[in-house]
């Protein structure tokens, strides 16, 4: 089919490895040390073939828009099961295991724990389509793993029951997430993936814990890295300011949605700011984050910050790659029209390994399937193949973490004591295909 759609035709995505690559330990057919670029050659082979994109979805923008858009309630079906966690400050997070009955696995089968994008949740299809065949059984061609989605405050259903939302640059929420499920599964290998504004939040949790992360692996889809840098190349089009505006609407609808709660505390400056936020006429997302995230995105300190340009200053991951001390995998499209600007050097750390596809757009990464007119994402076979990688193949030596411990019902890590979380519900069955009213789903 290419040769009749030549503008279909994938490059070969270019994968970055920085000039000395970390040295780890496999067991496959026999015990080696080889590098961790090595590793990737030879067991993600997919990340280093062509991607074609679907003929009739040429470009970044029907890539996007298509993630948007497109019917996928039919596609990947996932059922959770929820837990309510609530945090020491009184927020709420949603983690939503996968699959629901898992009596069959191992308890220290590999556990991949997702976040999501801006206003998404479990139930977006980018994530669907990596959960549904990492949790099926290896004698059906999955991975035969667990899942977990940590869904944000606010987000899929997850009430709001504090003066706080989430953000681009807050990485407590989901380190207190990963104190539940670490708990859960102590000699699970946990292996994190990010999508958009969740791989921003995957990015800086990873590079803050460095050595003592509690994740094996980290793999970063589609992230926005340089917030400043990435705003202003869509506020300087016609078109980026289309994205922009659907964002912000995204963000007016969700937030509005929660109005009731933060009205309990009229006189926060969470709560005042937020009801100026919905006031917004189509707001980009500079304007929204200008308006709210810069005062109730996030916990204080550093929160509240004086200007979206502060905010976005802080929050940007690119600045903080060098950091990264696990496997760690990340992958952008070159016609992105959200993310135009990747960090491909990645501070020359030697465990960060870029990639960049030719095409794919923003989530999308669809190709032809083999039923006309269907498509299916590429983007699952290279996840699923680091996943394999480096929950299976990688040896891995288990840091001595800081002890986690349970203080009047909330658990807790030594050290970090103002941080903890417990549980108040587990038991409600979440319908992986069923989205959020009032918000467009892909984002």
């Amino acid at each position: 089919m290419n040769f009749l759609f030549p503008w279909t035709s994938g490059r070969k995505t270019e994968v970055r490895h920085p000039p000395t690559s970390a040295v780890v330990t496999i067991q496959d057919y026999a015990t080696r040390r080889i590098s961790l670029r090595e590793l990737v050659e030879e067991k993600c082979p997919s990340l280093h073939a062509k991607f074609h994109p679907a003929w009739w979805l040429p470009n970044g923008h029907l890539q996007t828009l298509y993630c948007v858009l497109g019917d996928f309630s039919q596609k990947d079906k996932v059922v959770y099961k929820r837990t309510m966690l609530r945090l020491k400050d009184g927020g709420t997070l949603g983690l939503d295991f996968t699959p629901i009955d898992d009596s069959n696995l191992r308890p220290d089968a590999p556990i991949v724990v997702v976040l999501h994008g801006l206003t998404g949740g479990s139930y977006e299809s980018y994530v669907r389509a990596i959960l549904s065949p990492v949790c099926l059984p290896p004698s059906e061609g999955g991975l035969g793993y667990r899942a977990v989605v940590v869904n944000f405050r606010g987000c899929a259903g997850v009430p709001i029951t504090s003066p706080q939302f989430y953000s681009a640059g807050h990485t407590d929420d989901f380190r207190q997430a990963i104190f539940y499920i670490s708990t859960l599964f102590p000699n699970a290998p946990l292996l994190g993936v990010g999508f958009s504004l969740g791989a921003n939040v995957l990015t800086r949790y990873v590079a803050e814990e460095g050595q003592l992360c509690r994740l094996r692996s980290a793999c970063i889809l589609g992230c926005p890295w340089n917030l400043t840098a990435n705003n202003q190349r869509l506020d300087s089009s016609y078109i980026g300011q289309v994205y922009s505006k659907g964002m912000g609407q995204n963000l007016i609808n969700l937030l509005k949605s929660h109005l009731d709660s933060l009205s309990q505390t009229p006189d926060h400056d969470v709560t005042k700011a937020a009801v100026a936020a919905v006031a917004l006429n189509k707001p980009t997302i500079k304007e929204f984050d200008n308006t709210f995230t810069r005062v109730g995105g996030g916990s204080s300190p550093p929160w509240p910050f004086a200007s979206a340009a502060d905010y976005y200053e802080y929050a940007s991951s690119h600045k903080v790659l060098g950091d990264v001390r696990i496997p760690f995998l990340a992958i952008n499209a070159a016609d992105d029209p959200v993310v135009q600007e990747v960090p491909m050097d990645a501070k020359g750390n030697e465990w960060v390994i870029m990639a960049l596809t030719s095409h794919g757009g923003h989530l999308g990464w669809f190709e032809a399937d083999e039923s006309w007119g269907q498509v299916r994402r590429w983007i699952k076979r290279p996840v699923l193949e680091w996943f394999h990688a480096t929950a299976e193949v990688l040896q891995w030596e288990k840091p001595r973490y800081p002890d986690i411990q349970e203080v009047d019902g909330y658990l807790t890590e030594v050290g970090r004591e103002t941080l903890g979380c417990m549980v108040t519900d587990k038991e409600q069955i979440i319908r992986g295909t069923e989205g959020q009213a009032g918000i467009m789903a892909g984002l």
